[in-house]
């Protein structure tokens, strides 16, 4: 007879809770702090706001590398999200595995997007 409570419970499952928790909590830190460095950049800017100086801005070659990072992170950190609301609400297999895929095309389009953007400035 199997016993499947306390300490001799069967876990089953994908055992990716714990990570996905820590890559959720260190992709929202990565995508703060990018925050806080380009409010920077904006406040302490000198004179109106317009396309040259947001240009400026992402002309540096450290802070096209920054962007791309974040824009990467906020990826991870979009897809965890959204994998678990397909895992959690969505029942039938082929639906939700066609959810997964399309998530996952629209997701590299839009990191292939950003990267297009940032490269061309």
């Amino acid at each position: 007879m199997s016993v499947n409570y306390g300490s001799k419970r069967v876990v089953t499952g994908a055992h990716y809770g714990l990570r996905d928790w820590l890559v959720q909590r260190v992709t929202a830190t990565l995508m703060a702090l990018f925050t806080v460095v380009l409010l920077a950049q904006v406040i302490f800017s000198s004179g109106p706001i317009g396309y040259e100086t947001w240009a400026g801005i992402f002309a540096a070659q450290w802070m096209k590398f920054l962007t791309f990072g974040v824009v990467l992170a906020l990826h991870w950190h979009a897809w965890i999200g959204v994998r678990d609301i397909w895992m959690d609400y969505v029942k039938p297999v082929g639906l939700r595995l066609a959810l997964h895929v399309f998530t996952l095309v629209w997701l590299v389009g839009c990191a292939g997007w950003a990267y297009s953007v940032l490269w061309k400035l």
